[in-house]
């Protein structure tokens, strides 16, 4: 039953905040109804504007007192429904907590508050001669906040790993307005559960971050960028498995799909061969020595796998273009149709041709449009529909596409999501991957930070779980 805000609320809000920190303006309540996910919108009550940790934990005691929800944001870049206050409530928006509290060279660490837009905080450790791999594609609007929220990947994961990686200590506010840290400055701490480790990724259900402390790391000396492409869609998943097999874990390892080149091309008006099958986009980083090593036998390796083009970027403007294409493909997917929807899912790597296989045939079968493209070195694929919210029957046959989709991920040894998190749009599916007793287990930890479901209610757990769907591989 959705608990709306009430007078007496609405004025302790209001004498906490004042008038530019409390809006329930209907323009500002819109803007705050939907995310970075197609047809999912739902109005709150009203959007708060905290400054500070102290002030998040005043907000909370206000409506834990009166039993209302609250939605926890930053930009809205998720693609899985994670931000949309479907029970109404309170958005939060973390915007004004954007500061780098500190850097310490010492220690190799960086604590920052939630709000911080994460190419700017990359583009600073940068400038001090130090590196935080974690790169969303979204990176140059989301934030440091919301990163740690949907435990973001990205290009570099293979080789880095993503945001859990880096987050080492957490300030965070509890439902009940009490502040918690968990972890600190520290390479090494058992000292009880791992409370930093579950609440990244958690997805704002369990608390509400307000500051982080992250691991950086120097920087790599060199890099190389390199193209190859194939005809045949098996000799690309080989080559990707035959790369890891020799003991070679490159900064990057990309696959893009034929309808996705072709979008690409288009958009970013590389050149590429429009008939190729798939093409993968290589970089490695390191030592000068191990950089050129390393590409010399990755090229052997593609070509022994029947690549019929191999290209290494001639310099770093060239190698910048092509990341640059990669990070642009769902922007040029979208300018397709009016309607875009990017999923993923995750298989174990050396099932990524068959998986792509079962997404073509799955698309056809419903006659719908799907493109993939994704970290093919993780085994993490994003197929991609474009099609237009307006047409009912059609957006119909694009969820039983994802559905039989997601199965095909985990029955491949896969799971429905590497990367985008479960939000609403998973959340049926997500029985699927972890089981009834899995479920029960998390509903459990769940109760026990937020007793009384007021953050992000509605997101992860399903009323149901969707039925599973017959696959045939006819």
């Amino acid at each position: 039953m959705r608990v709306v805000l009430n007078e007496e609320a609405k004025a302790a809000l209001t004498a906490l905040l004042g008038n530019e920190g409390y809006r329930d303006d209907k323009e500002t309540r819109v803007t705050h109804s939907y995310d970075g996910t197609p047809m999912l919108q739902a109005l709150p009550d009203a959007v708060v504007y905290p400054s500070d940790t102290q002030q998040v934990s005043e907000i909370m005691k206000v409506l834990s007192a009166h039993r209302i929800p609250l939605v926890s944001r930053g930009s809205g870049t998720n693609l899985c429904g994670g931000t949309v206050p479907v029970e109404g409530g309170v958005v939060m928006v973390m915007h004004r907590m954007n500061r780098i509290l500190e850097v310490d060279l010492e220690n190799l660490t960086a604590t920052v508050q939630p709000g911080l837009i994460t190419k700017q905080f990359i583009a600073h450790v940068e400038s001090l001669g130090l590196f935080y791999p974690p790169d969303p594609s979204s990176m140059s609007i989301s934030t440091i906040g919301g990163n740690i929220a949907e435990c973001s990947g990205g290009l570099r994961g293979l080789k880095y790993g993503t945001t859990k990686d880096y987050v080492i200590g957490l300030e965070a506010v509890l439902a009940s307005g009490e502040i918690i840290r968990t972890g600190g400055k520290l390479m090494k701490d058992v000292a009880g559960y791992d409370l930093t480790k579950l609440l990244v990724g958690s997805e704002g259900t369990l608390a509400i971050i307000t500051e982080a402390t992250l691991k950086l790391i120097p920087p790599p000396k060199a890099k190389k960028t390199m193209l190859a492409m194939y005809s045949d869609l098996y000799g690309a998943a080989r080559t990707v498995s035959k790369i890891i097999e020799s003991r070679i874990i490159p900064a990057t390892l990309e696959f893009l799909d034929n309808p996705t080149i072709r979008v690409v091309d288009d958009f970013a008006k590389l050149g590429l061969p429009l008939d190729m099958a798939a093409i993968l986009l290589i970089e490695q980083d390191g030592e000068p020595e191990l950089v050129e090593r390393d590409i010399a036998r990755i090229e052997e390796i593609c070509r022994s796998e029947q690549a019929d083009r191999v290209e290494v970027a001639e310099d770093a403007a060239q190698a910048l273009k092509l990341l640059t294409a990669r990070r642009s493909a769902f922007t040029a997917l979208a300018r397709l149709r009016p309607t875009t929807i990017l999923e993923d899912a995750t298989v174990p790597r050396s099932k990524i041709a068959d998986m792509v296989l079962e997404i073509n045939r799955i698309a056809a079968k419903h006659n719908v449009n799907i493109c993939t493209f994704g970290h093919a070195g993780d085994g993490n694929l994003h197929p991609t529909a474009t099609t237009d919210a307006r047409d009912v029957e059609e957006i119909h046959r694009v969820e039983e596409a994802f559905a039989e989709i997601f199965e095909a991920a985990i029955a491949l040894g896969g799971t429905i999501t590497g990367e985008h998190g479960v939000g609403i749009v998973k959340a049926p599916y997500l029985e699927w991957k972890v089981g009834a007793p899995g479920i029960a287990l998390m509903q459990g930890i769940k109760a026990t930070f937020d007793p009384h479901h007021l953050l992000n209610p509605g997101k992860l757990f399903a009323k149901s779980a969707r039925r599973r769907v017959v696959i045939d591989r006819g």
